[in-house]
């Protein structure tokens, strides 16, 4: 999917909403157990079915589904076969955080462009450049890259300053430009840290970025707007467990629906004052 496409998606929806499917065994509705022999997806279905014109991406996060060995990773790969034959429109992020020496990530790259179909997979920038770079070598995918997370132990590395007192993550972002551009590559920036969303903006001004935090973890989606959003919106912010449990019972995906028609309706909101609709 190529920035235009997604940005088209976005205005055509009045959405930058990507759901997240951070699908937990242990907190699916009992009531599916009984009534399926593939719980994990029947729940990934409904949640996608009642979400799917709300959102304009979905975010599997690989540990759910790694947790579960062989069964986790067909889950996965039906989830992900059922967006694409269903719901063509939507982006479609593997949460996997992979980010190793070359040859590796180049499997890596692989697993997730060639075998299987996302549009782009989380890569850590730990390790520099060789191990970002083979995931840019599929045309039509993305690379989004952790810059600055929503987590507390984000300050442990991220907010470190060298000498000439730039932050540790003003420096991924300046150094990931060599790499790839706005048409390949999006960051991670934790909708907690809304605050520097100014500085990144400064760095980073056309790319996507990838916001989670907001919902359960306390991120506010209007600052995220108001210090992130760019003249192609250029934003995709995640919500996960707020959508995807808020129910835990037969209403779990109106719920579910619900909760992201929520969401929606402030994103419109948003995309309506910024005249980007």
């Amino acid at each position: 999917m190529t920035k235009q496409e997604l940005f088209e998606n976005i205005k055509r929806k009045k959405s930058f909403l990507c759901v997240g499917l951070d699908t937990d065994v242990n907190k699916i509705p009992e009531h599916l157990f009984d009534e399926s022999d593939d719980a994990i997806f029947a729940f990934n279905k409904a949640i996608i079915d009642a979400t799917a014109d709300l959102c304009v991406a979905y975010k599997p996060n690989l540990a759910f589904y790694e947790s579960l060995g062989l069964e986790g990773w067909e889950v996965l790969e039906r989830t992900v076969d059922y967006i694409r034959e269903n719901y063509p429109d939507q982006f479609i992020i593997a949460d996997a955080k992979r980010g190793d020496i070359g040859n590796t990530s180049a499997m890596y790259a692989r697993t997730f462009f060639g075998n299987m179909e996302f549009d782009s997979v989380t890569v850590a920038p730990y390790m520099g450049e060789d191990s970002v770079t083979p995931f840019l070598t599929y045309e039509g995918k993305w690379v989004t890259l952790l810059a600055l997370t929503s987590n507390k132990g984000a300050f442990d590395f991220q907010f470190m300053r060298d000498v000439e007192g730039e932050f540790l993550f003003q420096k991924v972002l300046k150094t990931s430009l060599k790499w790839g551009n706005d048409e390949n590559m999006m960051f991670v920036v934790g909708a907690t840290k809304a605050e520097m969303l100014t500085d990144i903006r400064a760095i980073v001004p056309d790319h996507f970025l990838l916001v989670p935090g907001v919902g359960a973890q306390g991120g506010s989606l209007q600052d995220v707007a108001k210090y992130g959003l760019n003249s192609s919106c250029g934003l995709l912010v995640n919500s996960s467990r707020q959508i995807i449990y808020a129910a835990n019972d037969k209403t779990f995906a109106i719920a579910a629906r619900q909760e992201a028609q929520n969401v929606q309706a402030e994103m419109e909101q948003i995309l309506s004052t910024a005249e980007l609709i």
